[in-house]
């Protein structure tokens, strides 16, 4: 349905022109690097966008069944598939859906290699380096349950494997892949003239301003003139859809409690933003600045009857008021894929700007989505 006045609230609106020009920077990548970038599902699956998509990536990145499924029917092209553990149920419609699947232990490898005949096979390993500030998103801890360390790969590989996997980033600059590709190379050298491929995952947040592109395609230049027989893979999630759209939302009410001023939304932290309480980290917002910076403070409440279900505190230059919008800034990638219908809460619903400046709402939500998820 086309709507070209506003959209409703609440609702994710995805920026079309800013998309592209994310996509555009990314081929660049992988034409002037000589490697393959895949959208990584986990952290944007927006399918009514992957015809735009298309014209740039060749394939998806997928971490379950669903996943999988989503790009089959969404995308097509290649498909890289990797989960820390695959079911007896599940796997032998996995394996006729992926190009690539990565295993995440050896006893996973053998257990169902059998099954892997018409696919390339790899394993996940950890190159055992700590670039990730956030301690639930670092996956590369010696405890760690991503990822085979590299001494129980000390003697090869086991026959079939043609890959290696690594995810080690989030959010990253060109330095830290740099300090990757250091790592394979240290601990999994051994290993790279006997492979096809290596996928160096995620967290290449190359869309960022102030990224250095430049210095990022050397460095993948130089790891393939070194390793020429192997095909090059990343997977970034944020850099996808990094500051393509917005999360819009209106305030339903003003009250005054313990001497803060707060305001509740149509949205939920716990519901529509989680990595707002998971990370912790405080959302960008349009026109607000930090408590007190400007004349009036609010602390921004979420609409589930969690206690905690709190966006954060905002100063504005205006009292806020019933029926104000605000709108929440760089809000698509690794948010909308995470959110829920906790609560009953209504789920945003998810609309598109395109580039001429027509707004066209893509999926609305309602009841009978809450109810299908229950029984």
């Amino acid at each position: 349905m086309a709507d070209q006045r506003q959209p409703p609230s609440p609702c994710y609106l995805l920026e079309e022109r800013n998309l592209r020009d994310n996509l555009e920077l990314i081929d660049r990548v992988q034409r002037e690097a000589g490697c393959t970038i895949l959208l990584a599902l986990k952290g944007f699956a927006m399918w009514s966008t992957f015809p735009l998509i298309r014209h740039y990536l060749s394939g998806c990145a997928a971490s379950s069944y669903n996943e999988s499924r989503l790009a089959q029917q969404h995308f097509g092209g290649h498909l890289h598939l990797y989960a820390p553990a695959y079911s007896d149920a599940e796997f032998p419609e996995l394996v006729k859906l992926a190009d690539r699947i990565t295993f995440n232990s050896l006893s996973q490898w053998r257990r169902f290699a059998d099954q892997t005949a018409h696919v390339s096979c790899g394993l996940r390993v950890n190159p055992a380096i700590n670039e990730v500030e956030t301690a639930l998103y670092n996956p590369c801890g010696e405890q760690s349950r991503l990822g085979i360390p590299a001494a129980a790969l000390s003697t090869g590989l086991p026959a079939g494997i043609e890959g290696l996997h690594l995810h080690a980033l989030c959010e990253c600059d060109a330095d830290a892949t740099g300090r990757l590709i250091e790592a394979v190379e240290h601990h999994f050298g051994h290993l790279l003239e006997k492979l096809k491929w290596i996928n160096l995952g995620g967290g290449h947040l190359m869309t960022r301003q102030g990224y250095d592109v430049a210095r990022l395609i050397d460095l993948l230049k130089a790891f393939r003139e070194r390793h020429p027989s192997l095909e090059v893979v990343l997977e970034p999630g944020s850099a996808i859809a990094w500051e393509c759209g917005t999360l819009v939302c209106t305030v339903l009410d003003v009250m005054e409690r313990g001497g803060v001023q707060i305001a509740l939304l149509d949205i939920s932290a716990t519901a529509h933003m989680p990595d707002v309480l998971e990370m912790p980290y405080r959302p960008a917002l349009r026109g607000a600045a930090l408590p007190a910076e400007k004349p009036f403070t609010y602390r921004l409440g979420g609409a589930s009857c969690l206690a905690g279900d709190v966006i954060g505190d905002y100063s504005f230059d205006q009292p806020l008021k019933i029926g104000d919008r605000l709108i929440f800034e760089d809000m698509l990638h690794y948010t909308m894929v995470k959110s829920t219908l906790f609560n009953g809460v209504n789920h945003p619903a998810i609309a598109v700007r395109h580039e001429d400046g027509e707004i066209e709402v893509v999926r609305h939500f309602d009841y009978h989505d809450y109810e299908r998820r229950l029984s």
